[in-house]
C-alpha cells in the first residue's frame, strides 16, 4: 500500500489534502478502506455543517461493519461527493481519486496529522 506523499494522515485513518483557497478535501486511507471491507453505504456531512476536528461527522457502513468517519480538522464543509453517496464501493476503489468523502474550508492549522511516512508506521503499512 502507497499513501500519497503530498496528504496529510489522522490517526483515525483519514486523509486530508493541502488547502487550495483555504478548502481541503478529506477522504479515508486505503488502508482504513480495506480494513472496512466492503463499503455499501456512506452518510457524509451536509454542505453547510461545522466539523471538528476528531470528532464524529458521518460514517460509513460496509459488509463487515459500521465504522463512524472523523473530521481531520475543524471547519464547515463546502462540499461532499455524492458519487460516493450514490455507490460506496468508489471508497474501495479509489481512495484517493474518486472516494474522497467532502471537502472542508479549514478554519486554523490543522494540528497533529502525520506525514505519509508517519502515517505508514503509525498504521504499520
Amino acid at each position: 500500500m502507497s499513501n500519497p506523499q503530498q496528504l496529510r494522515y489522522s490517526k483515525e485513518h483519514e486523509w486530508l489534502t493541502a488547502a487550495e483557497d483555504g478548502v481541503s478535501t478529506v477522504g479515508i486511507t486505503e488502508y482504513a478502506a480495506n480494513a472496512l471491507g466492503d463499503v455499501v453505504f456512506a452518510q457524509l456531512p451536509q454542505v453547510g455543517d461545522q466539523v471538528t476536528a476528531g470528532e464524529t461527522c458521518g460514517e460509513l457502513e460496509s459488509t463487515k461493519s459500521v465504522s463512524d468517519l472523523y473530521s481531520p480538522v475543524t471547519g464547515e464543509v463546502t462540499e461532499t461527493n455524492q458519487d460516493v453517496v450514490d455507490d460506496p464501493s468508489l471508497v474501495n476503489s479509489a481512495p484517493y481519486e474518486g472516494g474522497w468523502l467532502f471537502k472542508v474550508r479549514v478554519e486554523g492549522e490543522p494540528q497533529d496529522l502525520l506525514s505519509a511516512d508517519e502515517y505508514k508506521e503509525f498504521s504499520g503499512n
